[in-house]
């Protein structure tokens, strides 16, 4: 049974915890100061939520080291070398349980929520731009690992923040010596909109890292609906990025709250719960696509491109047995994009069985694996108050259950939409009325899927160009940027 003084506990060290990791989020590598904190932990008492959101973050962070010693790898290579356990070596040369950039965005997202206590997507970018240039959140203190569109996406951030300083210092707001990233949210936003990534970007850079914002608004499916979009579109601006990234995250925050995986997994569960519009691709993944291929040789592939990846982590998702380890090597063995495929995989399957479930090694070989259930920790902390001061935001509003909590800063942001008509609560099985405002995708069907690697980023970020990801022979319709 659970106590008074159990519960007076639970809210001294979610206090304590926030104290500690809040500041330290702003530091230039936060775990590395972490490590000489004495940081509280948190007590579960059997808190099944709690469980489910370090599964998520943990088993994202897993599924990306598992894979990453065998990135780019074809699958015939790993039919003869199978992934049984996290190694050393590989592309990027890294220890066991060190992960690659899909982690190091995730825990970008992550602080940007703990620390603002809200969704601030241009201090998001901010922290992505920390990562690529400074090694902000890498396992290796450099930004070793970028997919094409995300790095089009922060370069061109950067471009707009340089032009608004340079209107700032010519109006005598700013000065020659301002830092890029001291420009105001207002101030950035009354000059542009933060849709920074090609519009035909469908790699899964921005479904590998999505994982934050259901552990954030756990309390508040409305919210994790209204926040998405625009969470993708800071880098990924393609109709079936977003579909992808609406669907994946709404099975998450149902996982959380106690959904089944029977029904996560029915083919009408996009449009009976989640209440959303799917299309194309998209469409045919979402009702089952993967429930009828046995794996690689029926048209499974870890590819970059978000449809192939969405399809990959479901199908190790059916397949897994009920088990976190299978499923996730089921994922990695698949080949190509591995890291990205498990990390796909581990933030679903995570938030289904929990890190009770998750083989114990694993998470004491992961890199800063204490440090990642941490921001797990805070992310469920800070989204439990963000629901406390709704309510109390609500009461004093007179029962307006739909407002949100955004900064005032936002306001101006010209890629704002309307929240949810409806609220749902955990365990109830209805959606949010609201009618997507998404055209219908008309691309082609018929999308090469052939490798293309990641830009290797040098350490000096000087002049280093990535490879250029051309549209598909034959395909002139398109010009899709992949992202593996």
């Amino acid at each position: 049974m659970y106590t008074n003084t159990q519960a007076s506990t639970e809210t001294r060290q979610q206090d304590d915890l926030l104290a500690t990791i809040i500041p330290l989020l702003d530091e230039k590598q936060p775990y590395e100061k972490f490590e000489h904190l004495d940081c509280p932990d948190i007590e579960t008492y059997n808190n099944r939520k709690l469980l489910r959101i370090q599964g998520s973050l943990v088993g994202l962070a897993i599924g990306d080291a598992l894979g990453a010693s065998v990135e780019f790898r074809p699958h015939s290579y790993l039919q003869q070398y199978k992934v049984k356990d996290m190694q050393d070596g590989g592309t990027w040369g890294l220890k066991a349980g060190q992960w690659t950039d899909d982690t190091s965005m995730t825990l970008c997202l992550a602080a940007s929520l703990i620390v603002k206590g809200e969704f601030d997507p241009y201090d998001q970018f901010i922290r992505y731009k920390r990562w690529y240039k400074d090694g902000y959140m890498s396992s290796t203190g450099l930004c070793f690992d970028i997919g094409k569109s995300t790095r089009q996406a922060i370069i061109e951030f950067e471009k707009r923040q340089k032009k608004v300083l340079h209107e700032l210092v010519q109006k005598n707001k700013a000065t020659k010596d301002t830092s890029l990233d001291e420009i105001k949210n207002q101030d950035f936003l009354s000059h542009y909109d933060l849709k920074c990534g090609p519009p035909d970007s469908a790699g899964n850079g921005s479904l590998m890292r999505l994982a934050p914002i259901p552990l954030f608004f756990s309390e508040s499916y409305d919210f994790v609906k209204q926040y998405i979009d625009k969470a993708t579109i800071l880098t990924h601006n393609d109709i079936r990025a977003i579909e992808a990234c609406q669907f994946y995250a709404g099975l998450i925050w149902y996982a959380l709250n106690g959904t089944s995986k029977e029904d996560l997994l029915r083919p009408d569960f996009y449009r009976r719960v989640l209440n959303i519009n799917l299309h194309g691709d998209v469409l045919s993944v979402v009702q089952g696509s993967y429930k009828n291929k046995n794996g690689y040789e029926d048209g499974i592939r870890g590819k970059g491109y978000v449809v192939n990846a969405l399809e990959a982590a479901l199908w190790a998702f059916y397949n897994d047995g009920n088990s976190f380890d299978k499923g996730v090597l089921l994922a990695v063995n698949l080949g190509d994009d591995t890291d990205t495929t498990a990390a796909i995989y581990g933030q679903l399957a995570g938030a289904v069985y929990g890190i009770d479930r998750i083989p114990s090694d694993w998470v004491k070989k992961l890199f800063q694996g204490k440090f990642i259930k941490t921001l797990a920790n805070a992310l469920y902390i800070r989204g439990k108050s963000l629901k406390s001061e709704q309510q109390k935001s609500d009461e004093s509003n007179g029962g307006d259950r739909n407002r949100c909590h955004t900064s005032e800063d936002n306001k101006g942001s010209s890629d704002s939409k309307p929240s949810g008509t409806a609220t749902s609560h955990p365990n109830q099985n209805v959606g949010v009325n609201s009618t997507s405002h998404h055209a219908q995708s008309t691309a082609s069907k018929n999308i090469s899927d052939r490798d293309q690697s990641r830009n290797v980023h040098n350490a000096s970020h000087k002049g280093g160009q990535g490879k250029v990801n051309d549209a598909p022979p034959g395909n002139d319709k398109i010009n899709v940027i992949y992202e593996v």
